[in-house]
């Protein structure tokens, strides 16, 4: 099979910064099968690529190069990484973008601090071009992870709150919107038996079209979180709802 690389990034479409990303390791590896997740990020928004990477990290073949660049701090002092984690390999900044993947496949992490095999640069703006982009290209050719720098280690750096439980009830929180307007929150998927948004009781039902009335109701989403949802409406638009507001769900 030929290598695969995965492209999550805040980039957009615009201003071609994707395909200079694509341009330099293909150059590198012209057997290189190229794949993009999602270039919409909303930008600096580290915590929702996070989310989207881990939601779909899992549905690539074993030996995918994860490149994700949402990079505020691009030039600065964080570090560029290359990590090894499970069956997968992620290339990007060291500012939480691998948080939640990481933690959600729960293995031993190897990273390394990248500092060779990068392209000669005149300024400090475009990682994703001049360094995450040929480390990428050279790793899908067969080169081993350590050849890339110093072995570095990992440190979680994500502002992120786990849901609380006790038993009976877990309490989370809005944390992300769709494009459809779902509310996800940061409630692992579970065996839940209903929920409740704003003191309003809810039913938790396994497909958007199982809640016929158009009011709101709970599920486990693709995400893999649980969400909250109006059929084939914005639950986000319809009842304004907040990031970071409070939702319940009840356990068995």
């Amino acid at each position: 099979m030929r290598p695969i690389v995965a492209l999550l990034t805040d980039f957009g479409t615009k201003d071609g910064f994707v395909g200079a990303m694509k341009g330099v390791m293909l150059s590198i590896n012209p057997d290189l099968q190229i794949v993009d997740i999602t270039h919409n990020i909303e930008p600096f928004n580290i915590l929702k690529g996070a989310l989207i990477l881990r939601a779909h990290y899992r549905y690539f073949p074993k030996g995918t190069i994860f490149l994700c660049v949402v990079d505020p701090g691009v030039g600065s002092e964080r570090e560029p990484l290359a990590i090894e984690c499970g069956k997968y390999t992620f290339v990007g900044p060291h500012n939480g973008i691998f948080d939640l993947v990481l933690k959600d496949i729960s293995m031993d992490i190897l990273a390394y601090k990248i500092e060779r095999y990068t392209l000669p640069r005149w300024n400090e703006t475009f990682h994703g071009r001049d360094v995450f982009a040929p480390i990428c290209a050279y790793l899908s050719t067969g080169l081993p992870l350590h050849e890339v720098g110093r072995s570095f280690e990992y440190n979680y750096m994500l502002k992120w709150e786990d849901p609380l439980s006790d038993g009976k009830k877990v309490k989370g929180k809005i944390i992300y919107f769709d494009r459809f307007g779902n509310c996800v929150t940061n409630v692992p998927c579970g065996n839940f038996t209903m929920g409740e948004f704003r003191g309003e009781k809810l039913r938790v039902v396994s497909h958007f079209l199982q809640q016929k009335v158009k009011k709101p109701a709970l599920l486990c989403g693709s995400f893999g979180f649980m969400e909250l949802f109006i059929p084939l409406d914005s639950a986000k638009d319809k009842l304004k709802v907040s990031l970071g507001e409070e939702i319940i769900f009840y356990l068995p």
